[in-house]
């Protein structure tokens, strides 16, 4: 065995851990990529949860910054999320729409009768059509829009008084939507 043979294997770890630490390096796993970002919200024709007679599509999103929602009743993560959407529904004039992804939509009326609903309008996506258009990894999922439709931010996992004070407030201010000065701080 030669002494150039003896190193390669230390060439080959530090290789290895070299791969590890950039991929280890990567952004916040909140922040995947959206190829959404800075592009006009999907256009889509679907039923409403709590209206059953009406059909809601894209200009209903249109008019106003808004934040949409990706949730189901499955999802553990939603149910832990929906006490700040609340919140934000009550302190703020954000408007917030919600999506039932891939749900049982007799469940996911309960759901809402049973936690409160902080959605001016739930969309029905029981086939999981939209949230393909949109990108979705899963729930939940929500989208900020500006008032002509296009999405200006992704958040991939909950809504929490963090994501609220660090990401959300900040971006709604610079969108011209009144925030409770109270929430500001929220902790």
């Amino acid at each position: 065995m030669t002494r150039a043979q003896l190193f390669v294997p230390l060439i080959l770890f530090l290789v290895i851990c070299g791969v590890g630490y950039v991929g280890f390096s990567l952004n916040d796993r909140h922040q995947l990529p959206s190829a959404l970002l800075h592009k006009p919200f999907p256009e889509f024709h679907a039923a409403s949860l709590l209206d059953t007679e009406r059909r809601i599509s894209k200009k209903d999103l249109l008019g106003r910054p808004t934040l949409v929602n990706v949730w189901a009743t499955w999802c553990p993560t939603c149910k832990s999320e929906h006490d700040e959407l609340l919140r934000i529904a009550a302190g703020t004039d954000v408007r917030l729409v919600g999506v039932n992804y891939k749900d049982d939509s007799v469940q996911a009326r309960n759901w809402l009768s049973q936690f409160g609903n902080p959605y001016e309008l739930v969309i029905v996506d029981a086939d999981g059509a939209i949230g393909v258009e949109l990108g979705v990894y899963g729930a939940p999922e929500t989208f900020l829009l500006d008032r002509s439709g296009k999405v200006v931010y992704k958040r991939v996992g909950d809504v929490n008084p963090r994501i609220w004070r660090d990401e959300l407030q900040p971006r709604f201010a610079d969108l011209g939507v009144r925030v409770d000065p109270g929430m500001v701080g929220w902790q």
